[in-house]
């Protein structure tokens, strides 16, 4: 396993982090060539087997969607500890990702990592905007249910704003703000569910909390808001209006490759620590793209040992700013993300919850 320890989560530069990428995704596809059938039956056919790359932009990829229609592993089914699907509305396929422990445990360890760098290493008092009933099933579940499990590791006294028919309980919520008004409080959920049951519930209450020393982390969702029109700008406003948040992350993150996230900086730009990557490539021809061109993002992660999804292609449109340059003074590549392309089907963690 990685030894984490002696890996700065944002501090690498270019040239460290791409030996060190390059050096673990040659190692991976190795790995996963020689115990996935189905997929190094897919890069023989695609003529992608070498014995060496020589570039983070010559790893092959496969397309996010191949994981809805394959169940790969790379393990022993005996091995497999959880299985995670993707969100997918109703006659959609759903993704299956296959973790064994070595993989699960890599998750939390580089999640821990990059949380520290934005929350601290303490664990605070953590209000979670969702309902408790979400994380019934431990071993088997969605991707919602693996992000309010994942990020409620890092909060103590969990308290849950949502009751079991997705209503907003507002004394549970003063209660709990009331308990914890001298400390900072940690705040987790997906877009779409707290614009629905949190900000507009607040508003139509008439009601304001004071959350001005919490910080809240949210991502997934962000199809349906655009839909009503709601962009970052507006959707940071209006919370901060009904609770005096300020301290407001968006994260972004796929299912098959939990744990690599990519945070919002104070700046506006999504952050690759030192255990992932990313790479623009034309959505046509898939040639890398400069920085400052949109195309759809390849992202790279250390994290997948037990399936191969190490090297992913999405369905995602973004642009690369810069790299180690960020005013935020993070090391690392910095982008943003401009939706998925026309023909994508929809999908985002709360995307698929239906009031």
């Amino acid at each position: 396993m990685i030894d984490l320890q002696k890996i700065p989560v944002f501090k690498l530069n270019s040239l460290d982090k791409s030996d060190f990428m390059l050096n673990q995704m040659n190692e991976l596809t190795k790995l996963h060539l020689k115990n996935c059938d189905e997929y190094s039956t897919l890069m023989h056919k695609l003529e992608r087997i070498k014995n060496e790359y020589l570039s983070l932009s010559d790893v092959p990829f496969i397309p996010a969607r191949l994981f809805k229609h394959n169940e790969l592993m790379s393990v022993q089914k005996s091995d497999v500890i959880k299985t995670m699907t993707s969100s997918g509305t109703s006659g959609q396929n759903v993704s299956k990702i296959f973790l064994d422990k070595e993989t699960s445990q890599l998750q939390v360890k580089v999640l821990s990592k990059i949380m520290g760098d934005f929350v601290g290493k303490k664990r605070l008092p953590m209000l979670i905007i969702d309902t408790k009933s979400i994380i019934s099933n431990r071993s088997k579940f969605s991707a919602r249910t693996a992000g309010v499990l994942g990020f409620s590791m890092f909060g103590r006294q969990v308290e849950f704003a949502l009751n079991d028919d997705m209503t907003f309980n507002f004394k549970r919520v003063k209660d709990f703000i009331d308990k914890h008004k001298t400390e900072n409080i940690l705040i987790f959920g997906f877009t779409f569910i707290i614009w629905q049951h949190f900000v507009n519930e607040l508003e139509k209450l008439g009601k304001k909390l004071n959350l001005s020393k919490a910080v809240l982390l949210h991502g997934g969702g962000w199809k349906q808001l655009e839909n009503k029109s709601v962009d970052n700008i507006e959707f940071k406003k209006r919370i901060f209006k009904v609770s005096e948040i300020s301290r407001i992350h968006n994260y972004y993150g796929m299912v098959e490759q939990t744990g690599s996230i990519f945070i919002e900086c104070e700046y506006g730009f999504f952050h690759s620590p030192s255990f992932s990557d990313l790479i623009i490539r034309n959505h046509k021809t898939h040639s890398p793209e400069e920085n400052g061109v949109e195309g759809l993002i390849q992202l790279l992660s250390v994290i997948p040992k037990s399936y191969p999804g190490h090297s992913i292609l999405t369905e995602d449109l973004g642009i690369i700013h810069g790299e180690d340059d960020c005013k935020c003074k993070r090391m690392g590549k910095y982008f943003k993300v401009h939706g998925r392309i026309q023909s994508a089907e929809i999908r985002g963690c709360s995307d698929t919850y239906s009031s």
